[in-house]
């Protein structure tokens, strides 16, 4: 990536997709998926996270948020989310990312303020396990991310990345946990939780 070259949109686009990749990972990590002995201790933004090492993990994580790049820097996607399931498939925790970036922006993106912004989202992500909740042992999880409009490229490379999801949905509104906002000229960024409210039939459709 020729950050030389970048739009103001494509700058915060890379800074987001580098985000986004540890903030995965420390969620994996809060939710204590795997061996602790899968992550190791890492200073980004000046916060100590738990990014993920175990090759297969990383190689995911990474390959996932990577390939949104010419998709959040054209401001097709709206929500970026880590899907918590249980044996049946059924989503019982949700952590989302929802975006939006400026694209009528010219102006030089500050990377220092647009990172320090970002930092308060770790930060809150290291004391937020007393919002989820546990997980049981069958439990398995994905990234998802929903766009605005379907992509034009829809033969590119990074476009045969992404399948449509089959992930079922909640019969309710969900009951939803503010995490940390941000909005600024250049982009708007929130981070909450979503969990099935206590009148969700436990058998869903598809």
């Amino acid at each position: 990536m020729d950050r030389k070259n970048l739009s103001p949109q494509g700058e915060i686009a890379r800074v987001l997709v580098e985000f986004l990749e540890v903030a995965v990972s420390c969620i994996v990590f809060l939710k204590g998926f795997y061996h602790p002995g899968a992550f190791e201790r890492r200073r980004y933004m000046n916060v100590v996270v738990h990014k993920a090492r175990h090759p297969k993990l990383s190689s995911y994580i990474h390959s996932a948020t990577v390939g949104l790049f010419p998709y959040i820097q054209k401001g097709l996607v709206e929500r970026v989310v880590v899907i918590f399931y249980d044996k049946a498939h059924i989503p019982i925790e949700r952590f989302v990312f929802k975006l939006d970036v400026n694209q009528s922006y010219t102006s030089k993106v500050e990377e220092r303020d647009l990172e320090f912004s970002l930092r308060a989202f770790l930060i809150k992500l290291t004391v937020a396990d007393t919002l989820t909740k546990a997980l049981p042992s069958d439990s398995t999880w994905e990234i998802t991310s929903y766009f605005r409009s379907l992509p034009q490229e829809s033969t590119s490379k990074e476009a045969q990345m992404w399948i449509p999801t089959d992930t079922k949905q909640w019969m309710q509104p969900p009951h939803i946990t503010p995490i940390k906002s941000m909005s600024s000229d250049p982009v708007k960024l929130q981070l909450y939780l979503e969990h099935p409210t206590s009148t969700e039939p436990k058998n869903l459709g598809d």
